[in-house]
């Protein structure tokens, strides 16, 4: 059945009822709409909150994986640097300390010349690819090119003549380059040779040197074999190196690290509840034995580089003085303390297993002089002076066996009789060396007494004269004392000394006079020698 329409104010408030259904529902679906893009956000927002939060808790766990991974790298670093210090001595002997000639040459060849790129030469233009294409059909067959194509032809024709202008420049340029590399290399290549000629001819002016025994050589040698030692990057090498060829004795002054050198951290730890890293301190007692330790190792390697040379009786004995570069802490002047003082014979070092034994205790075994306090640059009294530059060192005369009779002292020449007052020191059970009288500021000779209680630097006079030895000579010596730091001086002559010196010297408490009637004795007692003093009355003679 048919629907009956609807009247006019029937049909006006179903249109606005609908109207109002329809904005109910556009209200409903925009609420929903509101409602699911919040819903949308706060999940959003949960989901970037977790994400994020994973992201810190992952940023975390890095971040404490970071500093614990450098806090093991940190201790890692500071026990490998101990672990070093510990086997100076074992590595060091691993290796063989003679140094090959041939090592420190230099082979004069030089890479041959190389120039790359500008060695080939720049193809130059060619005509084909300016010329323009020949003109086709019948009617270029029988007229001919047209005007328009050779006019073509003459503008291409140019644009080649300027490519090859440009090439020609583009190619003088190279060669030039070409040359002057050539000249650069030649220039290294004659630098290179004539160095490499000079070091070559050093060396070969070295090696003969040594070959022949010749002091400086052998001073020069020793001082390459001991600075080229394998020891930590940190630890000094600088050694200053006297020979003496007839003793075939060997002084070494070597620089020794401060305390400075051993880690105070004994180990890094990373704190996760403080987000810090805490450095364990190295136990006071443990640095210095660190230390200690070291220092008997540089010692006893630098004695052991020393004998493993070849030949091997170019040495019989070798002396160490090991100093310290600081600053003395009361005055802040620059000091070099001696820590430790050693001698050692080559029969002595064979029996020594280095790989086995206490570095500190084998000094001690050596009667080493050593620091009781080497952390606090506590010095000792050296055997020997550490100041090597102030003596020329010359060979060593064996005045006793060239005696016979009853030889007469004062008819021996300076030299001579300075070897003798040498010879009769060295019977003694003291170490001795003679210096040339041109450069000795009055030293005739220089004595070590090898004891470690009463021993250390003794300074030596001999004077070889016929009056009384004036007071001046006297407090000469003790002056000379003074300025080389010696402990004790000894004053020999053929004569006597008078009452002024004799005074002098009870008062100074550090000299020793020998007169000519106890030096006769002595070189009878010590070295078997019956000899006229031979002192006149006349004029003096000085020695």
């Amino acid at each position: 059945m048919a629907r009956r329409k609807r009247g006019f104010f029937a049909e006006l408030q179903h249109q606005q009822n609908e109207r109002q259904r329809q904005q109910a529902r556009a209200q409903r679906e925009h609420e929903r709409l509101v409602n699911q893009a919040i819903r949308e956000q706060e999940r959003h927002h949960k989901e970037t909150a977790r994400a994020q939060a994973e992201f810190q808790k992952a940023l975390k766990a890095q971040h404490i994986e970071d500093q614990t991974n450098e806090a093991a790298a940190l201790t890692a670093s500071v026990q490998d640097r101990v672990a070093a210090f510990k086997s100076v001595l074992a590595n060091g002997v691993l290796r063989n300390a003679q140094i090959s000639f041939d090592a420190l040459r230099v082979d004069p060849s030089f890479p041959a010349f190389q120039p790359g790129q500008i060695a080939h030469p720049i193809p130059p233009p060619q005509w084909a690819q300016f010329a323009p294409p020949e003109p086709a059909g019948l009617m270029a067959k029988m007229f001919g090119a047209s005007k328009q194509h050779q006019q073509l032809v003459q503008q291409r024709q140019i644009d080649y003549q300027h490519a090859c202008g440009v090439h020609a420049h583009k190619e003088q340029a190279r060669q030039q380059a070409l040359a002057e590399a050539q000249r650069r290399h030649q220039d290294r290549a004659q630098t290179h040779q004539a160095n490499a000629a000079r070091t070559n001819a050093e060396v070969d002016r070295l090696e003969q040197a040594f070959v022949a025994r010749q002091p400086e050589a052998i001073e020069d040698y020793f001082e390459l074999v001991i600075e080229s030692s394998p020891v930590p990057d940190d630890v000094p090498v600088d050694v200053e190196v006297a020979y003496q060829t007839e003793a075939r004795r060997l002084y070494v002054i070597r620089e020794l690290p401060t305390v400075d050198i051993v880690p105070e951290v004994q180990e890094y730890k990373y704190v996760r509840t403080r987000d810090a890293t805490d450095a364990k301190p190295r136990p006071v007692k443990e640095i210095r034995q660190r230390y200690a330790d070291l220092v008997a190792q540089l010692v006893l390697l630098t004695i052991r580089d020393a004998f493993d040379v070849q030949p091997h009786d170019l040495v019989n004995e070798v002396a160490v003085n090991g100093h310290v570069s600081t600053r003395n802490k009361a005055t802040g002047q620059p000091e070099r303390p001696c820590l430790v003082s050693v001698t050692a014979t080559r029969e002595q070092f064979d029996q020594l297993v280095l790989t086995q034994l206490d570095a500190t205790e084998c000094l001690r075994h050596l009667n080493a002089l050593v620091s009781p306090h080497p952390h606090d640059m506590e010095a000792v009294r050296p055997f020997f002076d550490p100041d090597l530059s102030r003596y020329r060192f010359v060979d060593e005369i064996d005045i006793a066996a060239g005696l016979d009779g009853r030889p007469v002292l004062v008819s021996l020449t300076p030299t001579e009789f300075e070897h003798l007052v040498r010879q009769l020191f060295e019977a003694t059970g003291m170490h001795s060396w003679v210096t040339q009288a041109s450069r000795d500021d009055g030293v005739d000779a220089v004595a070590m007494n090898p004891d470690p209680l009463i021993g250390g630097l003794c300074i030596v006079q001999a004077k070889r004269y016929s009056k009384a030895v004036p007071i001046n000579d006297v407090r000469a010596l003790a002056g000379t004392m003074d300025d080389t730091r010696a402990g004790r001086g000894i004053l020999v002559t053929t004569s006597w000394f008078g009452k002024q010196a004799h005074d002098f010297v009870a008062r100074n408490g550090r000299i020793q006079l020998i007169e000519g009637p106890e030096l006769k004795h002595l070189l009878a007692e010590h070295l078997g020698l019956d000899v006229v003093i031979g002192v006149q009355k006349g004029k003096r003679q000085p020695s």
